[in-house]
Order: structure tokens, then C-alpha cells, then sequence
């Protein structure tokens, strides 16, 4: 066995809202099998509070990743946004795939306020802007599924050594135009993006992240997440 061998888990979520695809699992899914030195595995999961960690968690007793990365879509930001933080908030403005929308509820009740990510978050923002595409660090995750997962997975995994770690990325070209109010992960402001990063100087929350959505070209995400890989 090649004792170098290393291994992550990275996931992306299923279409939700008024979307019928979604960019971070069209991304997911175009990866090789292996990056660098890191063997990927890659995992669907749905948009619903809980089962997203649920269905990570049992792929990761199988597989023993060393990493888990999870990737999500937030529609109103124009460039690829390492989260720095996950909080133990549930608040959604819209329902998810399962008709929950919960509001003002912990992910886990009694647990830390906060978790920061467990991987190089700035290393992976110099490693993808190494490559040419636009990146910078983002500090809120927001309260929606995204979110839920990224500290359902730090919560769980506190202390053992696995790392976990969530990107977002933007919308692709076609899926521009919404109009409507939605959360991070379809339209959200782009203001945890500091401002000399790229980011809008305005105070928008990111539930009213309506409007044209930025989109990214599909092959610079992919190439963004192979930068984000190779990096951990």
C-alpha cells in the first residue's frame, strides 16, 4: 500500500429552489478521480436540514476520508468563496427540499456558537488565485442548508483529525436572471466578501440577494476546486 495515499470526500448538493441544476455538483461530479496526490471521492446530497450531514457522515464511515470537503452554490456572489467560519444556526427564508424551513434553531443544541473551517482556508484562496480565477476568503456561510451542513460535520468531527472544509461557488452563466429573494445559496449579497477582495461595499443581507445573478464559466469552477484540492 502507498503509505502517501490520501484521500478526500467531496460533496455537492442537489438542485433546489427554483433551479433545476446546481453549480456546485455540476462541478463535483467533472472531477477526476485523482488530484495531485489526493484520491477523490464524490458524493450528491440532498438540500435538506440534517440529511445532508446525514448522508455525508455514512459515506465517510465507509470511505475514512482524510479530508471533507463540501461544496455549495451562492448565487449572488461573483467569485469562488472558501467559507472561514460555520455557525450553529438554522434560519431559513425559503423552504428546502423537504418543505422544512426552520427559523432561529441551533444545528446541534448546546454546541459552540462557531467552528472554524479545518483546512488551509487561505492557502486555498492564494492556490486558486494562482490559477487565474477569482477568489477570496468569505466569513458567513449563511443559515441555510450550506451552512447546516458545514457545522453539523465540524461538530461531529471536532477532535478526531479528519478536516472539514466548504467552498461556495457562483452560479454558472445559464443560471442568471432570478428575480426572486433567496438565500446564500442562490443569491446572496457578496458582502462576506470583504470589500478589497471583491466584494460588494453594500449591506445586503443574503436572503435579498435578488436580481441577476454573477455566473462563473463551468470549467473555471472545476478547475477552482482541483487548485482548492491540491492545496489541502
Amino acid at each position: 500500500m502507498n503509505a502517501m495515499k490520501k484521500r478526500v470526500l467531496i460533496t455537492g448538493f442537489e438542485p433546489f429552489g427554483e433551479d433545476t441544476v446546481n453549480a456546485s455538483w455540476e462541478a463535483v461530479s467533472r472531477l477526476e478521480g485523482r488530484v495531485g496526490d489526493w484520491e477523490v471521492e464524490k458524493l450528491l446530497v440532498p438540500t435538506v436540514f440534517g440529511e445532508a450531514a446525514k448522508k455525508v457522515l455514512e459515506a465517510a464511515r465507509e470511505l475514512q476520508p482524510d479530508v471533507i470537503l463540501c461544496v455549495g452554490q451562492a448565487g449572488g456572489r461573483a467569485m469562488v468563496t472558501p467559507e472561514m467560519v460555520a455557525i450553529n444556526l438554522r434560519d431559513a427564508s425559503i423552504e428546502d427540499n423537504a418543505g422544512k424551513k426552520p427559523r432561529d434553531e441551533p444545528v446541534a443544541p448546546g454546541g459552540p456558537v462557531a467552528y472554524f473551517a479545518s483546512v488551509p482556508v487561505r492557502k486555498i484562496v492564494e492556490s486558486v488565485k494562482g490559477g487565474g480565477i477569482s477568489c477570496g476568503i468569505s466569513y458567513s456561510a449563511g443559515a441555510y442548508v450550506c451552512n447546516d451542513l458545514f457545522y453539523s460535520l465540524r461538530h461531529h468531527f471536532e477532535g478526531s483529525g479528519l478536516r472539514v472544509g466548504f467552498i461556495h461557488v457562483p452560479c454558472l452563466p445559464e443560471q442568471g436572471g432570478s428575480k426572486v429573494p433567496v438565500p446564500l445559496e442562490q443569491g446572496a449579497s457578496k458582502v462576506p466578501v470583504l470589500p478589497e477582495q471583491g466584494g460588494d461595499k453594500r449591506s445586503v443581507p443574503p436572503e435579498q440577494g435578488g436580481g441577476k445573478r454573477p455566473g462563473m464559466p463551468l470549467e473555471d469552477i472545476v478547475q477552482a476546486l482541483r487548485l482548492a484540492v491540491r492545496a489541502l
